[in-house]
């Protein structure tokens, strides 16, 4: 049953699992401190493929086969897919997963895409709409790079504010009536725009819409920082992190001893090039659908906060001179 809590969580009286997960991650990924919690890893970035655009697409399909083998299912048996992706109408999630011949809805909410095709999974189960489900999401460093930057081979400089899209997958397989960590809440994000413009400071635009999902949040279910194990953001890099904070504590919420952020963990800036971080719907995807879940899975984490974070732009809007409007969706995920 789904309960409606509040200005805007959804709370899920019957178990909503996540049964198992997957993350995938390129070469810089694999160097990183992550690395070996990574179900699979590539050394070549490339995939094999013959444009980056294909080789992100090679991401999903490795992710999603990987998980179907894990757990013994075949496609056939999945009855939706919730996929997404950067690129325009998420072609990567298009390409990917075309031959796998499973009913799907394509989602986007830039990176916070993991957390929103985890969100709509949810209900879909929750409802009986469907038995298992899918949630799964991308990212490529050279592919992002192309369509929102510039071509890897201008080699133009990057501001200590910019971040490095990751390389890398994770996809999660939702259903209920079985062992697993357990999505007792969703929170969907709204569209916060403070006019930043800057298309590399990525932190800066995301860090209002998740203190904006995490304090509906806290108020919709009385709860507090303290109350979890870990409050885990998506691709907020160290920049972004910085300014979580400071808005949090602007609101008398202080949750500097349970934060942490998939952009800041999966790579060592005293070592790699990163500048402020991670970024890319394949950055909390992968952190999430391996070393996150993994943790749930032994018990090391029981209660936590994901709130994965998304800066709503395009190409066409930043040469238009737009801001760049952010969101943020929450899953709170508890172990039985």
């Amino acid at each position: 049953m789904i309960k409606r809590i509040g200005e805007g969580t959804i709370e899920f009286d019957e178990d909503v699992i996540i049964e198992s997960s997957v993350g995938v991650a390129g070469k810089d990924e694999k160097q990183g401190p992550l690395g070996e919690y990574f179900d699979i890893t590539f050394d070549d970035d490339r995939l094999g493929q013959e444009t980056w655009e294909k080789s992100e697409s090679a991401l999903q399909t490795t992710a999603v086969q990987a998980l179907l083998k894990k757990t013994g299912i075949s496609a056939k048996n999945i009855d939706i897919i919730f996929a997404g992706d950067l690129l325009n109408q998420c072609i990567s999630s298009t390409f990917g997963l075309r031959d796998l011949k499973i009913p799907m809805y394509g989602q986007y909410g830039a990176c916070s895409t993991m957390a929103q095709t985890i969100s709509v999974a949810s209900v879909f189960i929750a409802s009986g709409a469907a038995d298992r489900a899918i949630a799964v999401t991308s990212s490529h460093f050279c592919s992002a790079e192309r369509q929102f930057r510039l071509p890897i081979e201008y080699g133009g400089q990057k501001t200590p504010t910019s971040q490095r899209t990751v390389t890398g997958s994770g996809a999660a397989l939702i259903t209920r009536g079985c062992s697993g960590t357990k999505i007792k809440h969703i929170t969907a994000g709204r569209i916060n725009d403070l006019n930043i413009k800057d298309a590399n400071n990525m932190g800066a635009a995301m860090a209002p819409a998740a203190a904006d999902t995490i304090k509906r949040f806290f108020t919709d279910t009385n709860t507090r920082p303290s109350d979890y194990d870990l409050i885990l953001t998506g691709d907020l890099g160290k920049v972004g992190s910085k300014l979580l904070k400071e808005l949090m504590e602007g609101e008398g919420c202080d949750i500097s001893g349970q934060h942490n952020d998939c952009g800041c963990m999966i790579f060592d800036p005293s070592v790699q090039d990163v500048h402020a971080g991670g970024s890319g719907c394949g950055c909390c995807g992968s952190v999430f659908c391996s070393y996150i879940m993994q943790k749930l899975s032994k018990h090391e984490l029981n209660n936590i906060l994901f709130i994965a974070t998304g800066a709503l732009m395009s190409p066409t809007s930043s040469q238009q001179g737009e801001s760049i409007p952010s969101i943020a969706h929450l899953v709170h995920l508890v172990n039985g």
